[in-house]
């Protein structure tokens, strides 16, 4: 199993530059960064994870520019926006970010996705709501043209350009792992369609991970695809949940660290290590 963690890279946190350094020498396999680009000050739109939006998600930093910054300052550890919010960003520059990281890197971007809860959010961004699955779905088909072919073009209902050039394409053959997050009513299919793994989040339906994963499964063979590799995104660093999720074949855990300062998040750092330890490959 691979252990990595993630993290609201805000303001006020520790640097996204000394975290991912104590990261990799700690053995951690990989850093994600979760998106917001604003949060509206309506909030009609119900944060999922209860009554009060915490701080954090008005205080993020970039994820993008993060990643970078942690991808030049280490040399193994792996980067990746958990989740960038494909609705809210152009494809063709969104592309052009994913494939200049993975180039820096030399290789080291996971490509986590979502379409998002906040809806005033995306209306900012001119995406309808009931139309974000659709608008995600075309928009990362034509990321896939652009990073695999010289002269890349899509006609689709959303997304629509004629043939162009956009260079670098990434390092990693066809493109970076593209990880589908979320587990709404037909977040498989999409992973199935379109993706290269499922990253659910452990607080909400862990219990029913192991039918989720046996559908993800079959669902995977009838459409003639290999093993779908499971990421499990805020998972608690507990040994027996981790043993758990070993033994249900789930390929990485991220635990999450609070938005704080090194000197709370660093010791808090190297006590999930000594966890990770027992049970990384």
């Amino acid at each position: 199993m691979k252990f990595g963690l993630s993290m609201f890279p805000t303001d006020y946190a520790i640097p996204v530059t000394e975290l991912g350094r104590a990261a990799e020498d700690l053995g951690f396999e990989s850093l994600f960064f979760p998106e917001h680009t604003h949060i509206p000050t309506s909030r009609i739109s119900p944060w999922p994870g209860g009554p009060n939006l915490p701080r954090e998600y008005s205080h993020t930093l970039d994820p993008f520019v993060a990643m970078a910054a942690v991808a030049a300052v280490t040399t193994t550890l792996k980067v990746g926006p958990g989740i960038c919010l494909v609705v809210e960003r152009d494809p063709i520059t969104l592309a052009k970010e994913v494939a200049s990281v993975d180039h820096l890197s030399g290789g080291r971007v996971l490509f986590g996705i979502g379409g998002g809860w906040n809806l005033e959010e995306m209306e900012n961004h001119g995406t309808k709501p009931t139309l974000r699955w659709k608008v995600m779905r075309e928009r990362i088909l034509a990321m896939k043209e652009i990073w695999t072919k010289d002269e890349a073009e899509f006609h689709g209902r959303h997304v629509n350009f004629d043939p162009i050039w956009s260079w670098p394409k990434p390092v990693q053959a066809p493109h970076p792992p593209v990880i589908v997050g979320g587990d709404g009513p037909r977040t498989l299919e999409r992973v199935v369609e379109y993706g290269d793994g499922w990253m659910p989040i452990a607080s909400r339906g862990g219990e029913r991970l192991p039918a989720r994963m046996a559908e993800l499964r079959a669902m995977a063979t009838a459409a003639g695809r290999g093993p779908i590799p499971v990421t499990l995104f805020g998972a608690a660093p507990r040994p027996e949940l981790i043993e758990q999720w070993a033994e249900l074949g789930v390929e990485r855990v991220l635990f999450p660290l609070p938005a704080a300062p090194a000197e709370e998040t660093l010791p808090r750092l190297q006590q999930w290590a000594e966890v990770a330890r027992r049970y990384a490959e």
